[in-house]
C-alpha cells in the first residue's frame, strides 16, 4: 500500500502532506501531554517491531502478499496519538532509507496507514468493554486491524482515482479485494502480538481495562 513518487498527481499529493502535517502537529501536541513517562521504553520498542515487521511480508492467495501495518497495535498500547507519531516515523525512516513510498506521497501514506489506523482502531476497541473480556476484546482488536487496512485501501483508490491513474470502480475492487484478504492478517498478527505483551507485561492489560 505505499505509494510511490510519481504515482499520484500534484494536487492530490500536495493536499495529502497539508493534511498529514496539520494532523502530525495535532497529534505531537496530544501525545507530549499524554504520553507517561512508562510509555517511552514501550514507545521506542513498539516502534521498533512495528518497523521491523513491516519488512516481513506474508503471502496471499493469487500472488501478490501483505505484511502487518501496525497502527491499531500502537493505538491499542500508546494510544491514537502517540500510535500515529510513531508511525509516522516509521514512515519516514522507510521512504529515506529503504525507498518503500515516495517522499511526495509520505503525506497520503502516513494518512493511509496510520493516522486512519489509529484513530478509528482506538474508537472502535475503545469502544468494546475491555481487556477483562478476552474474546470480545480480541475480537474487537481483530476488526478493527481489518478495518485499518481495507480502509487504506479504499483511501489509497481514491486518491488514485482523483489523480487520474485509475477509474474508481475497479481500482475499488482490485485493492478492495485484495486487501481484505490482507486484512485478515493484519487482525490476526495484531491480536497474537497483543496476547503475547500481554503475557510478558501484564500491567498493560491492566492500564487498559
Amino acid at each position: 500500500m505505499h505509494l510511490p513518487d510519481g504515482l499520484l498527481s500534484t494536487p492530490v499529493w500536495v493536499a495529502g502532506d497539508v493534511i498529514a502535517v496539520a494532523a502530525l502537529a495535532g497529534c505531537v501536541r496530544s501525545a507530549e501531554r499524554q504520553l507517561s513517562d512508562r510509555q517511552v521504553p514501550l514507545m521506542g520498542v513498539m516502534g521498533a517491531f512495528v518497523f521491523a515487521a513491516q519488512m516481513v511480508n506474508f503471502p496471499i492467495p493469487g500472488g501478490t502478499s501483505g505484511h502487518l501495518l501496525g497502527a491499531v497495535l500502537l493505538a491499542v498500547l500508546l494510544g491514537p496519538a502517540v500510535a500515529s507519531v510513531v508511525m509516522f516515523c516509521v514512515l519516514l525512516v522507510q521512504a529515506l532509507l529503504f525507498q518503500d513510498g515516495g517522499i511526495t506521497a509520505l503525506g497520503a501514506n502516513f494518512i493511509n496507514m496510520g493516522l486512519l489506523g489509529a484513530f478509528t482502531g482506538h474508537l472502535l476497541v475503545r469502544a468494546g468493554p475491555g481487556t477483562g473480556h478476552k474474546l470480545r476484546h480480541y475480537l474487537l482488536v481483530f476488526a478493527a486491524a481489518w478495518l485499518a487496512v481495507e480502509g487504506g485501501a479504499v483511501l489509497c483508490s481514491l486518491e488514485l482515482w482523483l489523480s487520474g491513474r485509475l477509474p474508481l470502480g475497479p481500482a475499488l475492487v482490485a485493492m478492495g479485494g485484495v486487501h481484505a484478504l490482507i486484512g485478515i492478517g493484519e487482525g490476526l498478527l495484531t491480536v497474537a502480538a497483543l496476547r503475547l505483551l500481554y503475557a510478558a507485561r501484564p500491567h498493560l492489560r491492566e492500564s487498559l481495562s
